[in-house]
């Protein structure tokens, strides 16, 4: 069994009101708890304020159900001179199942820092 990479970002529970019309978690609402792990990761690599600016490469692997505890990874893959691209991992543990996780969705993000005015600012060295 594959292990999630980077760290653990946030952690949250699926309920009914994040569903779709057919009863699974909508899609939307992981992509959300997705790009809020990779804020919260990236503000701190930044230390400040940051904005998303691309999401690509995403798949989605497996639903997310009513219940799932829905947990984010996330691992820095680059720090440019503004920006900062990370990977985002989301795994679930079902209810009801094994103390396996599964994972359910990939994507990496890229957010640039800002200054007080919003503007791009450098990210400071590690």
């Amino acid at each position: 069994m594959s292990e999630p990479k980077g760290e653990l970002a946030i952690r949250t529970l699926a309920m009914p009101a994040d569903t779709n019309p057919a009863g699974d978690i909508f899609g939307g609402w992981l992509i959300s708890q997705m790009d809020i792990a990779g804020g919260v990761t990236a503000s701190a690599r930044a230390h400040g304020r940051v904005a998303t600016i691309a999401v690509t490469g995403f798949t989605f692997h497996k639903p997310v159900l009513v219940g799932d505890v829905v947990c984010c990874y996330a691992d820095i893959q680059k720090v440019g001179t503004t920006s900062i691209t990370i990977g985002i991992e989301a795994w679930v543990l079902r209810r009801d199942e094994s103390k396996d996780q599964i994972k359910v969705t990939e994507g990496v993000f890229t957010f640039v820092a800002l200054d007080g005015d919003g503007k791009p600012r450098p990210v400071p060295p590690a």
